[in-house]
């Protein structure tokens, strides 16, 4: 049982349980029996508890802000030999960085006594200071002002150019009946008058430009002087935030199996980024290494679960494990992780695939082919043999790209492949018309109660964890999908996802997602649980020929 009074390390009892051999690969694993019961008891003590007050959403009763948390259990040996856990949330929780019998932040930012509460009370007098001046009355009235002289501005001179503009052709009409009707000396006379009104004409179009311009620029003047004190203290809140923030990096020193420290600076500033991203070090996993390593504690295993209410925008269910992210913590566990004995990737190992790739159709123009379930239908980055290599050797005197879609990875079904550029042209047009029709089969993880539908949820990357994917509605690319259920057998639904448009695992959010069907599909390691594979097939696929113009269909049973 989870005790709060025992410190940080909690003993558990082994009983036969074998220990792993190697340490958790964070970023994709199946959670050790020992990390599970871990997890349980911090389960257990979070539906008990009364030593804190958090709103995770699962009690409706309760009022105000709803948020749910990624907690970590890590396996540990003491330095007696004992095994125990330690365990972890991430950021803060119950308005606090220190809980009983949850290991300390790697740096206190809510500490009263430290710097970064200190500079940020200063921050939060600027920003004050800052909301007060730019709500001052003379400041809305300055720039309504100079709006209003601008637009005056141009009222003005086009309303003196459409007059000199008839004035113009009046004085040109006047000389064509001064051609005709006055000697000599009166046109002379005539002809000088109107070159003086056309040359006065232009000076007074000329100091009209100047007079506007003076009235606009005394606007503008007068509005700089209240905006100067404003502009002046955003920069010196920038530079102090700036400041701040990289002291703050420093102040996050993460160590290693190796007793080797390195800060967030030097962490990120060799990845894409270049710098931490926001909250970075504030997750549960490197609050387990750090007070492991500083704790002389071994590390054996980890396990990280989601507790309370889903959000918005990534999938996340209640008390299920789930991977470290990658945007924030791979760069830092990379480092931490070093001088452990840590299990392999299994991605890196994935990919192999030694049989031949099953060719549904063929004929001159194209072919049709089952794509096996974790196999990539082009090269990764580590991996070189996909769908797309192996048809560059099967056609090696094909021409144009060859594959006309992709599938994902851990999705197994019918891909299309053109022989020659023309034919390639005329398929894809058809997929960016949307007249192609795919249907893909699926084993949903549960009782589907709605028997038809349509899901529409915009989807974008998750920066902070690719390859996944977030609903955004401001963001995001619009993911329309339409479904029908098979059968429902043994608590899992048999279903048909007619995916409208072709979004990153478009068909596995859709179906996870709380706004979607709320049920991931059987095996995905992304937004479910993994097991053998991941239960999503591209069954069907329907397309006019490109040469027979015959409209033509082509089936692929899964083998799930």
């Amino acid at each position: 049982m989870f005790h709060t009074e025992n410190g940080c390390f909690h003993p558990i009892e082994c009983l036969s349980e074998t220990l792993p051999k190697q340490f958790t690969f964070p970023f994709y694993y199946s959670p050790h029996p020992l990390c599970v019961k871990a997890a349980d008891e911090i389960k257990n003590y979070l539906s008990t508890q009364t030593d804190f007050e958090h709103n995770f959403g699962l009690d409706h009763s309760k009022k105000g802000l709803k948020i749910g948390k990624m907690f970590g259990v890590m396996l540990v040996e003491h330095p007696k030999g004992q095994i125990g856990y330690i365990t972890a949330f991430s950021g803060k929780l119950a308005e606090s960085n220190h809980l009983k019998g949850f290991v300390p932040p790697i740096y206190d930012t809510l500490n009263k006594a430290g710097f970064y509460k200190k500079n940020e009370a200063h921050l939060n007098h600027l920003t004050s200071e800052i909301e007060a001046l730019e709500a001052n009355t003379e400041l809305e009235k300055a720039e309504k002002y100079l709006d209003q002289l601008m637009l005056e501005s141009v009222q003005k001179l086009e309303e003196f150019k459409v007059i000199a503009k008839a004035e113009k052709q009046k004085r040109k009409q006047q000389r064509v009946e001064a051609e005709q009707n006055l000697s000599f000396s009166e046109k002379e006379v005539l002809f000088e008058t109107l070159k003086q009104q056309s040359i006065q004409s232009n000076i007074d179009l000329k100091y009209l430009k100047l007079h506007t311009e003076a009235e606009i620029e005394d606007a503008k003047k007068n509005l700089n002087d209240i905006l100067k004190p404003i502009k002046t203290l955003k920069q010196e809140r920038k530079i102090l935030s700036s400041s701040l923030q990289k002291q703050i990096h420093e102040h996050y020193q993460f160590l290693n199996a190796k007793g080797e420290t390195k800060d967030l600076i030097d962490i990120f500033k060799m990845t894409d980024l270049g710098k931490p991203p926001a909250a970075a070090g504030e997750c549960a996993a490197p609050k387990l290494f750090q007070y492991a390593y500083e704790n002389n504690l071994k590390p054996i295993a980890m396990a990280e679960f989601y507790w309370g209410i889903s959000p918005t925008a990534e999938v996340r269910k209640h008390g299920q494990f789930y991977p470290s992210c990658r945007g924030r913590c791979e760069p830092i566990l990379g480092h931490m992780m070093q001088g452990l004995d840590v299990e392999p990737n299994p991605i890196e190992l994935a990919g192999v695939f030694n049989d031949e790739l099953e060719i549904i159709y063929e004929d001159d123009f194209l072919l049709l082919v089952n794509k096996p379930h974790e196999f990539l239908s082009v090269p990764g980055k580590t991996i070189k043999d996909s769908v797309l290599t192996r048809m560059q050797n099967y056609l090696p005197n094909a021409t144009g790209p060859l594959l006309l879609h992709r599938l994902d990875m851990s999705t197994s079904g019918l891909l299309l492949v053109a022989k020659n550029e023309r034919t390639h042209k005329n398929l894809q047009k058809q997929f960016i018309n949307r007249s192609v029709k795919k249907r893909y089969v699926a084993l949903l993880d549960g009782s589907l109660e709605s028997k038809e539908g349509i899901i529409d949820l915009p989807l974008r990357v998750d920066l902070n964890n690719r390859p996944r994917q977030l609903v955004c509605y401001e963001h995001g690319k619009k993911a329309t999908t339409t479904y029908e259920v098979v059968e429902v057998k043994h608590k899992k639904t048999r279903i048909h996802f007619y995916p409208i448009t072709g979004r990153t695992h478009q068909l596995r959010v859709h179906a996870a997602h709380q706004k979607g069907l709320n049920m991931p599909i059987v095996g995905d390691d992304l937004y479910g649980t993994a097991s053998n594979r991941l239960h999503l097939h591209a069954e069907t696929l329907g397309f006019e020929h490109p040469v027979t113009k015959a409209w033509v269909s082509f089936s692929c049973e899964a083998d799930f």
